[in-house]
């Protein structure tokens, strides 16, 4: 907990663009403890009212696809424009230990060094979905605090992996040359709910096959059923390395924007994604407060051990844990 962080103070220091306050307030909210959960939650109400006007794009992709050089060239290029850019990057956390190396901070050092941009990078901490379990938070707290365009980076993820698609207006799907067929194209996941694809490396050797890729995935559009009316999924290739094609990738997420802003869409949106977040912390809020049930937890070790022998079925086992808990 950090005591020092006054609630009704941090607001107005959010609302005045203070990155270390923004930096401590992301670290209130991630906090798993319930006395940061509720002062994390007074924080967010006390600015929700200005939060809600910056462009949120979700960058998702392979490893390897380079997201990170992507998110910095693409960030450089915004900040030289005058715009205030703030990036939530979700590194991986091992299943083993725990940790995470953050690394993106690192991976994006010019763009670390503008005044205009502020780089995030958060543990994933086991949440599925590629994204961490509070950046939904972050978000709201760098729109607060006066970004103009909050991007999220997620982990390398797969087919399945899409949560990063309910948070954000745009989703830009970031893949390498040679990264599938037309029929990859349209397989179900990922792909689908892509309001924007990028072909990265379209340089050197692999400008070639970059440009393949792309056309590959263009006539594949057009079996999709984008998740926006009037939409058609952009496909398009680029360099992050040398910049080119960059800003067109920019120019297509403004575009898909004003068809969200032209009918009404982006309130839609935002509002299904406001209430999907209530009903997800509502699960992940029930959970904890199971796990921190003295009673539960003693007659779960019992229960683990009769499943794991084989003695009672792991259905009747979480029903029986269900019935013991008392909030």
């Amino acid at each position: 907990m950090d005591p020092a962080l006054d609630i009704s103070g941090a607001a107005d220091a959010l609302r005045d663009g203070d990155r270390r306050v923004l930096a401590r307030s992301i670290t209130l909210c991630e906090s798993t403890r319930p006395v940061d959960r509720r002062r994390s939650a007074a924080l967010l109400d006390a600015v929700i009212g200005s939060s809600g006007s910056a462009i949120r794009v979700g960058v998702s992709g392979a490893p390897g696809a380079g997201k990170s050089t992507f998110i910095e060239t693409l960030g450089l290029q915004l900040v030289a424009d005058g715009m205030r850019v703030a990036v939530l990057a979700v590194d991986p956390s091992s299943t083993r230990t725990g940790g995470s190396i953050l690394g993106d901070k690192t991976r994006m050092e010019e763009l670390s060094r503008s005044s205009l941009a502020f780089i995030r990078p958060s543990p994933s901490g086991g949440t599925l979905g590629g994204v961490a379990r509070r950046t939904r938070e972050a978000m709201l707290l760098c729109e607060a605090s006066g970004f103009d365009v909050v991007v999220v980076e997620t982990v390398g993820v797969g087919q399945s992996e899409v949560a990063v698609a309910g948070m954000v207006d745009t989703f830009v799907l970031l893949l390498a040359p040679a990264a599938g067929d037309e029929l990859q194209g349209v397989k179900r996941g990922i792909v689908e709910l892509a309001d924007v694809i990028a072909v990265n490396k379209n340089d050197g050797e692999l400008a070639s096959a970059a440009m393949r890729t792309t056309a590959d995935y263009a006539n594949a559009a057009h079996f999709l059923r984008p998740r926006t009316n009037d939409w058609t999924t952009a496909v398009l290739a680029c360099s992050a390395l040398l910049g080119h094609g960059v800003r067109e990738v920019w120019d297509a997420i403004l575009a898909h924007r004003s068809v969200l802003l032209n009918d009404g869409q982006l309130g839609e949106r935002r509002a299904e994604q406001a209430s999907a977040w209530m009903w997800s912390e509502l699960s992940d809020s029930l959970l904890d407060a199971l796990r921190q049930d003295q009673a539960v937890t003693a007659l779960l070790a019992q229960l683990d051990q009769q499943v794991r022998a084989g003695m009672v079925s792991p259905t009747a086992a979480a029903l029986a844990a269900l019935a013991a808990f008392r909030p």
